[in-house]
């Protein structure tokens, strides 16, 4: 059997594990053949492919990023794009595919399989962790390390000058990172996407900081909105997935703050920091035993499967579970870290 494998959507540490997992495993015990597509939906959209052997892998373990190139393309929008694929599949002689992706990635990989035969396997990879069917994805361990350090490093400089420093962080639909990192990092205001905030009351909780000498950290996810406002966006242009490009809530957001308290405030954006460098050790354990899991999948011919974690077993659902809706932060954990708040 000759199994495709490739990774899409916006990069994250273990992407290589993943991979790494899937052709050790497929090649040792099953004698599988690997071809990997570069650049996400592209390679199989324009037949750009790279041959995955044992060799190939050595050595990716600890690296971030991904070898195989990753994008955002959409082959569902491009025209003639699923019968591209499935000619490149043919021509190639690949008989099953590997998707590593998040929502809009595995999305497609669940149209390919349920409604056009192209036999898929799929692996949840988002430093969002949005993705339903599974208790974590993998990436989002390592973003969350790279935030909480960032904002222990913050502390000491905010306190130094006695200034708000507020700190975006990654979370267009759901405020994973920045409710992880606010609590562990000793945030003093956390605002996600799934509570809209009352500025005033922001305020109010920087002042209360003040008054006892402290400077505030305030955490925002970039997709957080105040209650009488909008998304910030960078522009309004949309990518092949139609999502708009999010950036500049923490710069709005500190502007208001100095304006209202008349404290001087600092934004840091983390930006594309947060996807970038070695993975955490958590990161590599789950994204190796996905890897391992899904090709197992392949083995047994259990196509239109994800392998999701439950608990700590791997277990195989729908794709179609875990596309059909974004996994949000249960309010019920924001008010817990709203004992912090001020």
């Amino acid at each position: 059997m000759r199994v495709g494998v490739l990774t899409g959507g916006g990069d994250c540490p273990g992407l290589n594990a993943v991979i790494r997992g899937i052709v050790r495993k497929g090649v040792q015990e099953y004698g599988f053949d690997f071809t990997g597509f570069r650049d996400g939906w592209r390679g199989p959209l324009e037949g750009d492919i790279v041959r995955l052997d044992i060799p190939a892998v050595r050595g990716i373990l600890p690296r971030g990023g991904t070898i195989l190139g990753s994008s955002r393309t959409n082959p569902l929008k491009t025209e003639g794009g699923v019968e591209r694929v499935r000619r490149t599949l043919a021509e190639n002689d690949v008989d099953a595919l590997i998707v590593i992706g998040g929502e809009d990635t595995l999305g497609v990989a669940a149209e390919l399989s349920s409604r056009h035969g192209v036999p898929c396997v799929g692996v949840p990879k988002t430093i969002d962790n949005d993705l339903s069917a599974t208790d974590y994805t993998f990436g989002f361990d390592t973003a969350v390390n790279i935030a909480t350090e960032a904002i222990d490093r913050l502390h000491t400089t905010a306190e130094s000058h006695m200034r708000v420093l507020v700190v975006e962080v990654m979370g267009r639909h759901a405020g994973w990172i920045a409710l992880h990192s606010g609590l562990a990092g000793g945030a003093n205001v956390i605002l996600i996407p799934e509570q809209r905030f009352d500025l005033d009351q922001v305020c109010a909780w920087v002042e209360n900081r003040f008054k006892i000498r402290y400077a505030p950290i305030v955490v925002v996810a970039e997709g957080a909105m105040p209650v009488d406002g909008d998304l910030v966006l960078k522009d309004g242009t949309l990518d092949s997935f139609g999502h708009v490009r999010l950036s500049g809530i923490g710069e709005w957001l500190a502007k208001q703050i100095e304006k209202r308290t008349g404290k001087e405030a600092r934004t840091t954006v983390l930006g594309h920091v947060q996807r970038g460098g070695t993975p955490s050790a958590f990161d590599r354990w789950l994204a190796t035993r996905f890897g391992l899991h899904a090709v197992e999948a392949v083995r047994d011919g259990d196509f239109g499967t994800m392998v999701a974690l439950r608990g700590t077993e791997i277990v195989r659902v729908p794709i179609g579970d875990a596309t059909a809706r974004i996994k949000t932060v249960d309010p019920a954990l924001y008010q817990e870290a709203g004992v912090f708040f001020g």
